[in-house]
């Protein structure tokens, strides 16, 4: 399935867009976005999708602080770049009050995973990671069921303007080592491959 877009006035403030964001009725069960100032409405990710999101997840758990919390569906802001993003997994510190409810700002969270879809990796693999980045998010993790060259995961770290640096990969199959402050071996050979 692909994604559906809605396009932007650019003369409609952040605020604005949010406010649109927020207020109008989605398709039940939809992921909804705002990508470079592009409302972007998705199906709900697959099965093989979630297993992969929750397996990541499961480790996780065992190495993050007792102050720190994973989200499957926070929608993070990112307004430098027009984006209103909700990873697949978002890693961050619980906080007693925030500004909005429907939304964190992205500098906020300490990891964002993606696992892409095939109708929506692009987004995954350049829009989204220029947002995490511009917003300081100190790590990505990309897990690419779709790459051309076969299934990897990536880890992205050290953050400078809308770019990381690559830190490590690994093809479905092999371990991928997430560094401090998670210290955890992801193993990728637990991922259902397409």
């Amino acid at each position: 399935m692909s994604a559906l877009t809605v396009g932007h006035d650019p003369e409609q403030s952040w605020d604005d867009l949010v406010r649109f964001w927020e207020e109008m009725e989605w398709p039940e069960g939809s992921k909804v976005e705002i990508i470079e100032g592009i409302v972007t409405v998705s199906p709900a990710p697959a099965y093989r999708h979630n297993v992969i999101a929750a397996r990541i997840q499961r480790r996780l758990y065992s190495v993050i602080p007792e102050d720190w919390e994973i989200f499957q569906t926070l929608a993070i802001a990112v307004p430098s770049r027009l984006g209103m993003l909700i990873p697949d997994l978002v890693v961050a510190p619980v906080r007693e009050h925030t500004e909005a409810d429907t939304h964190i700002p992205a500098a906020l969270a300490e990891l964002v995973v993606e696992v892409t879809s095939k109708s929506n990796a692009r987004h995954d693999r350049i829009s989204k990671p220029a947002a995490y980045a511009c917003a300081g998010i100190p790590f990505y993790l990309l897990v690419d069921r779709w790459a051309p060259e076969g299934p990897a995961a990536s880890l992205y770290g050290e953050p400078k303007g809308d770019v990381y640096q690559l830190l490590t990969s690994a093809k479905f199959g092999e371990a991928l080592k997430l560094p401090a402050p998670f210290d955890v071996v992801i193993d990728t050979g637990e991922f259902p491959v397409a």
